[in-house]
């Protein structure tokens, strides 16, 4: 029998299989309006993988007549506020929602989750190690 000069490292198998899954939704506080102290609250949730590629499948629009290509960075946005925000207090439809100030809005940008984040190494990221 050829054993290879290679010896390939023994992984750790994850027991814990809650671990795979994306977590609860986060609480987070908006504030309304720059000179307010009062807050909007806002659970975001963790996607899945396949929510972040629909995320950014999102962006791309081909023409198939032509094969042009444009790119909407709206779209993405319209996706992430519609699958990503669980819930709001006070309560907001996905309407209202859309209808919110800039102020409010980057805020809420700013907790969203950043599909196109590909900065970090991949153990903080936690991806696989290819074999």
């Amino acid at each position: 029998m050829y054993v290879s000069k290679k010896v390939k490292k023994m992984k750790k198998i994850t027991t814990n299989k809650s671990a795979l899954f994306a977590g609860q939704a986060r609480e987070h506080y908006v504030r309304v309006a720059p000179d307010s102290d009062e807050y909007l609250k806002v659970w975001v949730k963790q996607p899945t993988w396949l929510q972040v590629e629909q995320a950014m499948a999102s962006i791309m629009k081909i023409d198939n007549r032509t094969g042009n290509m444009d790119l909407d960075i709206n779209a993405m946005y319209k996706y992430m506020l519609e699958n990503f925000i669980e819930k709001t207090e006070p309560q907001l439809s996905p309407i209202d929602i859309i209808r919110l100030t800039p102020y409010v809005g980057n805020q809420i940008k700013e907790i969203l989750p950043n599909p196109m984040d590909t900065s970090g190494d991949e153990e903080k990221k936690g991806l696989s190690e290819m074999v």
